[in-house]
This record gives C-alpha cells, structure tokens and sequence, in this order.
C-alpha cells in the first residue's frame, strides 16, 4: 500500500532516484567548443570590418586635426604650436598689435557661410564671450593706447584705425607660435586684399605704425625678421607714421614700457 495515498506509483517520482529531465550542467569551455568561429575567420567578414573601423578612425582623427573649432588661445594643443595654422574671421581689434578672431576651421569648404549652424560669424558681444582666439601679431611692437592709468602714446589711434580698418570683419590666417603671459596666441598673420596675400605685420612695419619687436626673450618672428628689419628702415627712410617727427622726440614702444614701469615702481 502506497504512503501517502495520494502519491504516484511512477518510480520516476521517487525521492531515491533522479528525475529523467534532469540536465547535466553545461561548462563554458563547452559552449565556446561549439561555436562556430568560421563566421567570424572569415574574409568577407574581416575585410568590412577593418574597413569600417580604420575609415571611422580616419574621419575622427581628420576632424580633431582640421575641422575641431577653437575657441580660445588656451584650447590650442601643445602639438599645434608652430606646425599649424587658424583660419578665421577678425571680429574686434584691440589695438595696433592685436586682435580677436573667431576660429572657423575649413572656412567655405567646410559649409561656414552656407551650411545650416554655421551661415553667419556670430556678431554681437555676449555671442562671442569665450568664443574667440586673441591674437597678438608677432614680430611687431605698436604704439601704446591709453590704459591702466597710462597716457596713449603718439599714433597710438593712428595704429589701431589702420589695423581695423585693414582686417575687421575680414577673413585671415595666422600662423601660430606660442601662447604668451596674457593668453594670446602670437602670430604671423595673412589676409587676402584684392588678389594679394598680405602679412599684417609687414604692412604695418611698412606704414611707419609699429617698430620690430625688441625684446630680450618672447620675440616670435617665424623666418620673416629680415624682412621686418628691412620694412622698419624703409619706413624710417620714408619718415613714414610715427617717423615723421623729430628724431629726438621719438620714443619706441618698447622705451615706453620701460618709462612707464619705472615711473610706476617710484610711485609705490
């Protein structure tokens, strides 16, 4: 007589043997065995695989390289300096010797003036605020404007209205060196007037508004400095912009600094 009495006779419910769908368990080195690898071995496999992969990472790293916009002088990376160059339009001179430009990698080519988001420069100050590269152009000293409690210095204004009027609003390249102690980007730079390539710098040195550079480090010419050097003396020949007074009234950018540090520290 069975016991319970509700229980099955069927010897696959007893508690003594095992029950016939039970499963030995499955090891992993045993699924890996039985998988079929030669999918994934094969060439028509492989090939649009790396294809794919290097093609992405060709297009990633053409895009960090050429297309990534800068925003400020501080974003420039360590490898850029001295080996590349940006591309971009003037939005605000400073004074002589510096400017902003807002940074449009690729320029036409690259859909800025046409593409969608990226038709028109942003104009107004608040739309620009942390989205400009400032630039210091290198190799040239222009006359100081008033600030910091500091008297303007002779074709100071003569110096900022020819940069602004020579490169606001227009489209320029500058050949990046170093960023200096005030976060500019020091640079040779070009713009295009009518079908000439010109170097700011150079015409600038030209019009008699600005000196070389003179400075005992920190002095950036790139491999232009004779030529500089040979702007500066024409410009003197000529008694060009501030080399048209008396040579002893004269006093260069550089002397200027000096004078006003000194008359500074003696005031402390």
């Amino acid at each position: 007589m069975r016991w319970p009495p509700w229980s099955s006779d069927s010897p696959s419910s007893s508690d003594d043997e095992p029950t016939s769908k039970a499963k030995d368990p499955i090891s992993w080195t045993s699924t890996l065995n039985a998988t079929d690898w030669s999918h994934y071995t094969d060439p028509r496999t492989i090939i649009p695989t790396v294809l794919l992969t290097g093609t992405t990472l060709f297009f990633y790293r053409f895009y960090r390289s050429y297309l990534r916009r800068i925003p400020q002088a501080a974003s420039i990376s360590p490898g850029f300096w001295r080996k590349r160059s940006l591309f971009g339009t003037v939005t605000s001179v400073g004074d002589g010797d510096n400017f902003r430009l807002f940074h449009t990698p690729g320029g036409r080519l690259a859909g800025w003036g046409w593409l969608p988001g990226r038709t028109k420069v942003p104009e107004k100050r608040e739309e620009l605020k942390d989205r400009t590269v400032h630039v210091r152009i290198a190799g040239v000293d222009a006359p100081e404007l008033a600030h910091f409690g500091r008297p303007e210095q002779p074709y100071s204004r003569d110096a900022l209205e020819w940069l602004t009027n020579y490169i606001l609003h227009r489209r320029v390249r500058a050949y990046v060196y170093r960023r200096d102690q005030y976060d500019r980007a020091v640079a040779t730079v070009y713009v295009w007037r009518g079908l000439l390539r010109r170097d700011v710098g150079l015409q600038m040195l030209r019009q008699g508004l600005a000196t070389v550079y003179e400075a005992k480090t920190g002095a950036e010419f790139g491999k232009v400095e004779e030529k500089y050097r040979r702007a500066e003396w024409w410009a003197k020949r000529k008694r060009k912009g501030m080399w048209a007074g008396k040579k002893e009234l004269y006093e260069s950018p550089r002397d200027y600094k000096k004078r006003m540090g000194l008359v500074e520290e003696v005031k402390k």
